[in-house]
Parts: C-alpha cells; sequence; structure tokens
C-alpha cells in the first residue's frame, strides 16, 4: 500500500474538484480548492518527498479555451519530476511521446480506449506499439448505475457498456503497466470509501491499482487497507491540508511509511 500524489488542472490552475460536476459546459466544475502554487511547485514538493508514481489530471478536454494553459501546466509539471509522475487526460498515440519526453513515467488513458460505449482493443494495441505497456497505464475510473460499476469516459461524464469486473481486468492487463480508479461519485465529496469498489479491486485486479475517491479520514486508509489486503495504493486530494482539507500531509506520509 503505498501514497501516490496528485496534481489535478483545470481551466489552467491546480484544484480540488467535486469529480461528478465537471462538465464541458462552460468548462464548469465546483471547485473545493484552487491553488496559489502552479502545477511545478506541487510537483518539486512530491519529488523532495520522494513519492513517486503520482497522477497529473488534465480536467479540460482539447476544444476548451482553457486546454492550453491547462496542458503546459501538466508539461511544466512533468518537466519539475521527471519519471516520478504520470499524465491523464485526452491522451492518444499522436500526444502520448510528447508527455513521456517531458518527463512523464507512464501515460493515463481512458476516453480514448472505449468510443460509443465499447472498448476498443485495436486502440489499446494501438497505443502500446506507439509507447510500450510499460509506460501505459488504464484509468477504469466508474460511476454505479442500477445497482453495478460501470467505467465512465469524457471527462467521467459518459457511462460505457462495461462494468468494472474481473473480465474487464483480464482483458486489459496484457496491455498496460497498472491501473487507476477513480469512484467518481465519491470523488471530491470527503464522505467516505466506495466499499464495493475497493473490494472489486482486491477480487479482480492482480497488477499495481491505486484508487481515488472520498478518502477524509486515517479510518478511512484504515479500512482501505483492510478492504484491499494491503495491496490497493491510495490518492488524497481535497481531504489533504495541502489542498485546504482536513488531513496533515506529513501525517499521511507518515502512516504509509508505517505501513
Amino acid at each position: 500500500m503505498k501514497f501516490r500524489p496528485c496534481i489535478d488542472i483545470h481551466n489552467g490552475s491546480v484544484k480540488q474538484i467535486v469529480g461528478g460536476s465537471l462538465s464541458d459546459t462552460d468548462d464548469y466544475a465546483k471547485e473545493n480548492f484552487v491553488a496559489s502554487y502552479d502545477a511545478a511547485w506541487y510537483a518539486a514538493f512530491y519529488r523532495d518527498a520522494g513519492l513517486t508514481g503520482g497522477h497529473v489530471i488534465l480536467l479540460n478536454g482539447s476544444t476548451s479555451e482553457y486546454y492550453e494553459k491547462t496542458k503546459n501546466e501538466a508539461l511544466s509539471a512533468l518537466r519539475a519530476y521527471p519519471g516520478g509522475l504520470m499524465v491523464g487526460g485526452g491522451i492518444n498515440p499522436d500526444n502520448a511521446q510528447e508527455y513521456l519526453d517531458a518527463g512523464a513515467s507512464h501515460v493515463i488513458v481512458t476516453s480514448y480506449a472505449f468510443k460509443d460505449g465499447e472498448v476498443r482493443m485495436d486502440r489499446i494495441k494501438n497505443l502500446e506499439r506507439v509507447v510500450g505497456r510499460e509506460h501505459i497505464c488504464i484509468d477504469l475510473s466508474c460511476r454505479r448505475r442500477e445497482g453495478k460499476y460501470y467505467v465512465v469516459t469524457d471527462r467521467w461524464q459518459k457511462f460505457t457498456n462495461h462494468e468494472l469486473d474481473k473480465y474487464l481486468f483480464d482483458m486489459l492487463k496484457p496491455y498496460c503497466d497498472e491501473f487507476l480508479i477513480h469512484a467518481v461519485d465519491v470523488e471530491g465529496r470527503q464522505q467516505g470509501i466506495e466499499d464495493e469498489v475497493v473490494n472489486l479491486l482486491a477480487q479482480y485486479c492482480d497488477k499495481p491499482v491505486t484508487y481515488a475517491g472520498g478518502i477524509s479520514s486515517f479510518d478511512d486508509l484504515e479500512k482501505l487497507k483492510s478492504l484491499g489486503k494491503g495491496k490497493i495504493d491510495a490518492t488524497i486530494g481535497s481531504a489533504l491540508d495541502i489542498f485546504g482539507g482536513g488531513m496533515n500531509y506529513y501525517e499521511v506520509l507518515d502512516f504509509f511509511n508505517r505501513k
């Protein structure tokens, strides 16, 4: 169990948002926190702490008026911590190498891997040919619908037809190095983790996997450790005091170091 730091960038600024509120209309998101520091500052902060495997996420689509500003922030973070961070948001074979050249250890892919609600193995295999599976993290962020969890794409706005289940993990794991899962319904809400999502990861995912969503206390971390059998890494965003929350960043580091 490892702590994975995050740098979420929206409209050109480092933010923490309520994940389910994100919309391409007017580039809207309900904000929990807007940082006064830029993405490169946070990257250097994580670098100096020796944290690895963090996630830089671009939360604007390529058609947004803020996209270039958001992208430049992401690139600056990667250059500040070469090899220490992954990057996701609009990744495809045409732009993946640019991010790797800037210093990303992995590219995180979601929407490119799905089209019209279906997983596209031809696209995933194409990305693997371009960058190599050792540089690919597949994001299977999910939302609940009719009692099951389905993968969502396009900044978590569109449901796919694929449940988060063993079949999906087994299909995709030969083409990536690890997985990232945001439990979108609780993302940014600081109301506790999605137990069922964690149980699914513990049961079906046998590659490195990071869970994000709802962590707001050390009790949540203990529950994640127990339900996840100690093998699921964690991202904490809005709950950290460096993002305006109540969990002390250095105490969080101590928790993971003890574990």
